[in-house]
């Protein structure tokens, strides 16, 4: 395809395109035969705000999954829980710990800007190597960490302490915590002691804001992502001042309009489908990324539904039906409740009673679980 040179001249892409497009590289059209390992690292990272939900992203998007091939990942120190992108946990391959979390650093030292006062007179440099310290020694809960910060600045705010050493440093959640059917609290360690290896770049690139792994971070994104506006990948990373980067990327990338206007860029041998293929319907975790990682989420929020699938700070499980969210969904006791906002055709509700028996059947065999659909919201 001819790189366009204009917005104006570029091809456009229709919200059935984008949300196709999207899918594809999601692996959420059709299941992919990948190791679980394999797709954490395409996904670059899956939410994991609560334990269960990168269980039920995987379950959604590959053939052949068990729970059992992500714990086993968590338990082998493969993949890990830790503060990435948007501030927010994420299970990734411990190569992307190491090298994404140096990525977002400075995002994480300017949210502190926000707890200035809490920690007014905290010398963060001694704080840093305090926490160190102590987490290196034995895992620590939040809890230990800022009474022992407590004791070395007790006029500080504890909250404002427990965030400088989470900010400050790459901590990433020990299991037990994050295995599959297995209970533990939270306690840290840093990323360089539980991996036996330091934070940083692979050969050749470097920390900081250097433009080639600003750049590699841009290209993974699309990968996955895409297609995508510099807005878009500033939303998913939370990082600022991304146009330079995408700017220098420009001959290598292909560019598209949306309908809206807006610029958007792709990589040009990246999967594009026909906006007509068939999307089956999918049940996705809280938080699933899919839903967060672009500013404008028209390509998977329909208008009229945008909103629904949170609720204050709380994010609510979604089902999609032809690619869209279209409701929600959760388990009570040993029942499978699906909200839908709209009415499902016969055929549709047949395909989603299918895959939620799948879903079952993945995370749960052997378990006799009843499927319901609760009240139409939103008529």
């Amino acid at each position: 395809m001819t790189k366009t040179t204009t917005t104006a001249s570029a091809p456009v892409l229709g919200v059935r395109a984008l949300n196709r497009a999207t899918l594809d590289r999601q692996l959420l059209l059709r299941r992919a035969p990948l190791p679980a390992k394999a797709a954490v690292e395409h996904l670059v990272g899956l939410q994991a705000q609560n334990v269960k939900p990168p269980y039920y992203a995987l379950a959604a998007r590959l053939d052949g999954f068990a729970p059992e091939r992500l714990s086993e990942l968590m338990a082998g120190r493969e993949t890990v829980r830790i503060v990435t992108l948007r501030s927010t946990i994420h299970t990734h391959t411990a190569d992307d710990c190491l090298t994404l979390r140096p990525l977002v650093q400075g995002a994480r030292e300017r949210e502190l800007n926000q707890f200035r006062k809490g920690l007014d007179g905290v010398d963060l440099d001694r704080l840093t190597v305090l926490v160190r310290d102590l987490v290196e020694t034995e895992p620590r809960t939040m809890t230990q960490l800022r009474a022992a910060l407590g004791a070395e600045w007790p006029d500080a705010d504890p909250q404002a302490l427990g965030v400088a050493a989470r900010c400050r440093l790459p901590l990433v959640q020990v299991t037990p915590r994050g295995l599959w059917d297995r209970s533990g609290q939270v306690a840290l360690t840093t990323a360089e002691h539980w991996l036996g290896r330091p934070t940083g770049f692979p050969p050749g690139l470097a920390e900081g804001d250097d433009p080639t792994a600003l750049e590699v971070a841009v290209l993974r994104y699309l990968a996955a992502f895409g297609p995508a506006s510099v807005r878009d990948m500033q939303t998913w990373a939370g990082l600022t001042r991304m146009r330079p980067v995408f700017e220098r990327l420009r001959p290598r990338l292909v560019t598209f309009r949306d309908d809206r206007g807006a610029e958007l860029f792709d990589l040009p041998d990246a999967p594009r489908p026909d906006p007509d293929t068939s999307a089956p319907p999918r049940f996705l975790p809280e938080f699933d990324n899919l839903l967060l990682s672009h500013a404008d989420r028209a390509r998977v929020v329909p208008e009229r539904y945008r909103g629904r699938n949170a609720q204050g700070n709380l994010a609510h499980r979604t089902l999609l039906v032809d690619g869209f969210l279209a409701g929600v969904w959760k388990p009570e006791g040993d029942t499978l409740v699906i909200e839908p906002f709209g009415r499902l055709s016969r055929d549709q509700r047949q395909d989603v009673t299918a895959e939620a028996e799948r879903m079952l059947a993945v995370l749960h065999p052997g378990a006799a679980y009843d499927i319901r659909f609760g009240t139409v919201v939103g008529r």
